[in-house]
């Protein structure tokens, strides 16, 4: 997930992509599984959206928790994401997102609105633009 809004203001997308419920997971998480060729896709409201394998990333999975590990510990449990294929678009309340990796049980979340729907909260104070955050 990405805060669109937020992301043409900031410099870097890091904050645009942390915000509480933006990295759904679950409801478990394999171990000990060659992700070097898995299938990955994404429907939303059953309709593909995004479909892509592991193998066909710029970075290998190898070569990204190498690069992770160069500039901090990585312990048992940690989660590392690697981006996501072509095919992003927007997402509405009501839809359905339904993840699946190779033949695992499917990830599906509901999208809902949020009381304040983005971060960023844009007023005006002395006929200057001010972003509160």
């Amino acid at each position: 997930m990405s805060e669109r809004d937020l992301q043409k203001t900031e410099k870097q997308v890091g904050r645009c992509k942390s915000f509480d419920t933006y990295t759904p997971f679950g409801p478990f998480v394999y171990a000990n599984v060659d992700v070097s060729d898995l299938s990955i896709e994404l429907r939303q409201n059953g309709q593909l959206r995004q479909q892509a394998r592991t193998s066909e990333m710029i970075y290998s999975v190898a070569q990204i928790v190498s690069f992770a590990n160069q500039s901090m510990t990585l312990v048992p449990g940690d989660v590392i994401l690697t981006g996501t294929p072509s095919g992003v678009g927007p997402i509405h309340a009501g839809d359905e997102l339904k993840a699946v990796i190779d033949n695992w049980p499917p990830l599906r979340n509901s999208v809902a609105n949020a009381p304040n729907t983005s971060p960023v909260e844009k007023t005006k104070t002395n006929g200057i633009s001010v972003e509160r955050i």
